[in-house]
């Protein structure tokens, strides 16, 4: 779960090192913005599909109980 987050820390700062080169930079900071979004729709997705997982494995566990 964690690499996710090493791995947006990681781009961000290649944007940032990339914005502040020189005025081409800004072209190049794109990039890992662009890069950044994806990752973060990725990462939200997987927390999405962690909560139904998890939601319908304590569904079946109540369940199971009567």
């Amino acid at each position: 779960m964690t690499s996710g987050h090493a791995l947006l820390k990681i781009l961000a700062g290649f944007g940032i090192g990339a914005f502040s080169l020189t005025a081409a930079g800004s072209l190049l900071c794109l990039f890992p913005v662009g890069v950044i979004f994806v990752v973060s729709m990725l990462e939200l997705l997987i927390a999405f599909l962690q909560t139904y997982v998890f939601v319908t494995l304590i569904l079946i566990y109540v369940s199971e109980q009567e």
